[in-house]
């Protein structure tokens, strides 16, 4: 407590948070909590050794319940308007979401009558793009987002209920479009980045090179083509697509070698203090993007640090960052990009300078770069990798050294992106400069799908339990004391874990594989049946189920989650009402 107090106060508080999410207190309960926590600080100012030794108990407590409290407050389900399936709505975006092969789709504020409400909102291509000039009236279906049909769905309804969103609306046909009187500062500048992104599509540069630009830049990744994404994914290598904290802190170092000139040493605060404003306008500028924002927090208390010409600590501001996220919107915590951001940060203090031990001593700042980025990919990626197969179930083993391959070249790559969305803005035309961006761009994206094309070392559906995930990350913890000293102590420590973990697996899968059940899985309209006879699935479908989408939403979750690999796919006739099995008729219908 003493060396960390941020840290474990950051700690407790989301520990509250997270309890509150799966209990759910009543607001009399946290009253009561609260209540006791503040009492309890009178410890502070009792004289007594023993009470004294333990004052710091009370503090933890106080932002434990702290946690739950903010999470009550945004937790709290909105009153929502009636809506029938089919309405008229006028309608506003927010931001636009990941399009697929058919609709674009966006966030979208609406309004029935005086009744407001946020939907997502699904469009067809053929449609004009929506920018934030307007204002939109249509006739559109709605659908109240539901709950999974099984724990092993991803709960969409949930993810979109933290962001206050329960509606999912289609716009299948005409649109009336209304200019808005005045425009918002906030509107201006995602309009003002939207009239970016459209420049970037009519550059000479090629479509990928185009798409990829706009995402590792603009934070803009809606249009690019799945096997793009698909290569990043596979390869481990999809951090460089967001904009994450090596983006803005390549960013904030190009804009202190620029101001480096302008400013003499002894101005050096102000140098920074520009910097700061500068990354901060640019979160604005590409619609406070929330891994844009954790960076720029994470970043800003860092350097306050150093303008306070105190010594940085990265818990301190890793802590600090934290914090303002979660009072701003407790919600972030339960975002994927917020947990794997943070678990990098954590992983890399914690594990990047036992590992620089094992590695020749740097003789130059050449050198010293390279060793730390080797050890710097590595310390992240062992840190979130429990958090990576829990979320995504998949893992490339070929991803260590695509990091450290591509991660250098990428860092001058943003650099040369941040140059051509400036050039671009100011209509400023380089023909060479975007020939050689482009063949820079195209040849970074072949190496990627060259690493992402190895298939011997690319592993998916890997089961991971949350329970799994709390071990392994006690094999993380005690993995630092086995680098820093390997003796017998920090070894058992090391082996225990380890031992539980594979212990843990080999139980959970035995308990799965025992397990025979018959399911009926839904897909849209499609009704998929399965039947488990312990080691083996048979998946019985139609023969107009899309079979693709169905292995992808239906069938590979269905295997991650009973831990197996092994099944066959039984195609029947569309004019089959049902099929039976072991005596019992199951409908399509």
């Amino acid at each position: 407590m003493h060396k960390q107090p941020l840290f474990l106060l950051c700690i407790c508080f989301i520990l509250g948070i997270f309890c509150q999410d799966i209990v759910a207190w009543q607001i009399s309960e946290i009253y009561i909590m609260l209540s006791l926590s503040f009492l309890l600080l009178a410890m502070f100012f009792i004289k007594n050794f023993y009470v004294y030794k333990f004052r710091h108990i009370s503090l933890l407590l106080l932002f434990f319940s702290l946690g739950v409290f903010g999470h009550y407050l945004k937790s709290q389900k909105p009153q929502l308007p009636l809506l029938d399936n089919k309405e008229n709505i006028i309608f506003e975006i927010r931001r636009k979401l990941n399009s697929n092969e058919k609709n674009r789709k966006y966030e979208v504020n609406a309004w029935k009558g005086e009744e407001a409400f946020q939907t997502v909102l699904s469009v067809p291509k053929s449609e004009v793009e929506f920018d934030f000039k307007h204002f939109y009236k249509a006739e559109v279906f709605i659908n109240k987002t539901e709950k999974p049909y099984s724990d092993f769905q991803f709960d969409y309804g949930k993810y979109l209920a933290r962001k206050d969103i329960y509606f999912q609306c289609y716009l299948p046909g005409e649109v009336k479009i209304f200019e808005k009187a005045n425009l918002t500062f906030a509107e201006k500048i995602r309009q003002k980045r939207l009239e970016l992104l459209k420049k970037i599509d009519v550059t000479p540069l090629s479509k990928q090179t185009r798409e990829f630009t706009k995402g590792i830049i603009l934070a803009d990744r809606t249009e690019m083509d799945k096997e793009t994404v698909q290569d990043f994914s596979r390869s481990g290598l999809v951090h460089i697509l967001a904009i994450s904290g090596s983006h803005i802190a390549i960013i904030f170092w190009v804009i202190l070698l620029v101001l480096n000139p302008v400013f003499p040493q002894k101005f050096r605060n102000f140098k920074i203090v520009i910097a700061l404003i500068l990354i901060w306008s640019f979160a604005v500028f590409i619609n406070y993007g929330n891994s844009v924002v954790r960076s720029c927090i994470m970043i800003t208390c860092y350097y306050i640090y150093i303008l306070l010409q105190r010594k940085p600590d990265l818990l301190h501001s890793m802590a600090l960052a934290a914090f303002v996220v979660l009072i701003a919107d407790t919600n972030q915590l339960f975002e994927v990009g917020f947990q794997l951001s943070f678990l990098a940060v954590f992983g890399i203090f914690w594990l990047n300078q036992p590992l620089l031990r094992f590695l020749p001593r740097p003789k130059n700042n050449f050198q010293n770069f390279l060793v730390n980025i080797v050890t710097v990919s590595i310390s992240a990626q062992i840190a979130t990798l429990p958090l990576v197969l829990y979320y995504f179930h998949q893992y490339s083993f070929i991803s260590i050294i695509a990091n450290l391959a591509i991660i250098p070249f990428s860092e001058l790559l943003i650099v040369f992106a941040l140059l051509m969305t400036v050039i671009t803005e100011f209509s400023l035309h380089f023909a060479v400069l975007f020939e050689i961006y482009d063949f820079c761009v195209t040849a970074t994206l072949k190496v990627i799908h060259f690493f992402a094309a190895i298939d011997f070392a690319f592993y998916q559906l890997i089961p991971m339990t949350l329970l799994e995930v709390v071990v392994a990350f006690g094999i993380v913890f005690y993995l630092r004391s086995a680098l820093v000293k390997l003796n017998i102590k920090h070894g058992v420590r090391l082996l225990y874990f380890i031992l539980m973990f594979i212990s843990l697996r080999i139980l959970l899968t035995y308990r799965a594989g025992m397990l025979e059940e018959v399911l009926e899985h839904q897909y849209f309209k499609e009704k998929i049946i399965s039947v488990k006879s312990k080691e083996e699935i048979r998946f019985v479908l139609k023969q107009k189920a899309p079979q693709e989408k169905v292995q992808k939403y239906v069938i590979e979750p269905y295997l991650t989650s009973r831990r197996t690999k092994n099944f066959k796919i039984i195609v029947v006739p569309d004019e089959a009402d049902s099929v039976k099995i072991n005596g019992r008729n199951y409908r399509f219908e």
